[in-house]
């Protein structure tokens, strides 16, 4: 779908996700690769154009949730390691080999269950070091041995999961220090015991910002892959890092209101003056939060900030246009990114909210649909087939021709 006639979409910057992962690559430790998280259909960014341009900047391994995201990962012809983080019936295993999946051993008993399919399963244990969320107790000596007994499984790997390291207080970063100490006295004990734990790897996107090196094979990156921070905690550093998605929509109709009279569900916005209200085509339907439209919440519209006004519907919502009297119907609405001079961070509808970037960004839905920004950098010209659903032609000076002008039009330079 192109956006010329789009009610609403998602546009993905593949540079900046190139260039993310090249910053988040030159931070690993010696021996360190990057494992991009692309669960949630790539939290909303889409999944399988995400991880193909990342395979093409040489990462090898991804993480999803479940077996159908790691399904849908091969199908689009991607390679090397794919883990499955979340739990999967054990009597799925077939898939899990016939696909080459990595299973992720949410604890002893389904890590037996496993075992137990006559279907040889590639793993990894997950670890439980103190989020008590999936994994073998690390200080469980006995549930470790016994799964490597387990002739079923192909352990290639152990890890956990850091469930504060977001925070830099004094007592979550005792709290993680704990965690680390058990995750890497597990690791020690079992290389004592002759059993080889394979990939190691613990950090995830604020492991990376508020560790120091960590002596593992993965850094599992998600939030981070994607340009913003996850919240408003401040991280002991920031790198240089792109925000990729950019959320836009239409005006519809351009509404005029007497003073006091009302509009939308439950006459929730009234006004005090003679206003304009610009409806816009998209609602919560499409994975906006129903309360950003009366928690603050705030559009662009010819490169200018309008606050949202009165109940948000499943399809569409209110603007005040009134101080932008040249609004009209047509004209594309910024819920995320820039317009101009002027930047929507995801980050601020998500505090507005209550909630995190990742939420938000997950929760968009499937009625917007993705246009992808073609990357410039490397591009084979006969590689490049779409743009925004048409040839871009045949020689790369027109390919950048074209791509200069996208960016220029939406503001991405």
């Amino acid at each position: 779908m192109r956006n010329e006639t789009a009610r609403a979409w998602r546009e993905i910057d593949l540079e900046a996700l190139s260039h993310n992962a090249a910053v988040l690559q030159s931070r690993l430790s010696p021996g360190q690769e990057l494992m991009a998280v692309v669960k949630a259909d790539a939290y909303g960014h889409g999944a399988a154009a995400v991880a193909r341009c990342l395979q093409r900047h040489g990462v090898r391994a991804f993480a999803a949730a479940c077996l159908s995201e790691g399904i849908a990962l091969r199908r689009a012809g991607i390679r090397g390691t794919i883990l499955i983080l979340g739990y999967t019936p054990p009597e799925q295993a077939p898939l899990l080999r016939r696909w080459r999946l990595v299973q992720a051993v949410a604890d002893e008993a389904h890590g037996r269950a496993l075992a137990a399919q006559n279907c040889p399963v590639r793993v990894h244990l997950a670890l439980d070091t103190g989020m008590h969320r999936l994994g073998i107790p690390a200080e469980d000596r006995a549930a470790l041995a016994a799964l490597f007994a387990e002739k079923g499984l192909r352990i290639e790997g152990i890890f956990s999961h850091l469930c504060v390291c977001d925070s830099l207080t004094d007592a979550d970063a005792r709290y993680t220090r704990r965690q680390l100490e058990s995750f890497y006295g597990a690791v020690r004990w079992l290389r004592a015991a002759g059993c080889d734990p394979g990939a190691v790897h613990i950090q995830s996107s604020y492991g990376l910002l508020n560790l120091p090196p960590q002596p593992c094979r993965y850094l599992r990156a998600g939030i981070l892959l994607y340009g913003v921070p996850s919240g408003e905690e401040p991280a002991a550093f920031w790198p240089d890092l792109r925000p990729v998605l950019s959320l836009r929509a239409r005006v519809a109709s351009v509404r005029r209101l007497s003073a006091g009279e009302a509009a939308g569900y439950g006459l929730a916005f009234r006004a005090d003056r003679d206003a304009a209200l610009a409806v816009v085509t998209i609602g919560y339907g499409d994975g906006l939060p129903r309360e950003l439209s009366q928690r603050g919440g705030q559009a662009l519209v010819r490169g200018r900030r309008c606050p949202m006004v009165g109940r948000m519907c499943m399809d569409q919502l209110f603007l005040d246009v009134t101080e932008i009297p040249e609004v009209r119907p047509g004209d594309v609405v910024t819920l995320i990114g820039r317009d101009g001079s002027q930047v929507l961070p995801a980050r601020e509808a998500a505090r507005r909210c209550g909630t995190i970037t990742n939420e938000l960004l997950s929760r968009l839905g499937p009625r917007l649909p993705l246009i992808y920004a073609p990357q410039i950098q490397g591009l084979q010209m006969e590689k490049a087939v779409l743009f925004f659903g048409r040839s871009v032609g045949k020689s790369p000076t027109g390919t950048q021709t074209v791509a200069a002008k996208w960016r220029k039009r939406h503001a991405l330079v």
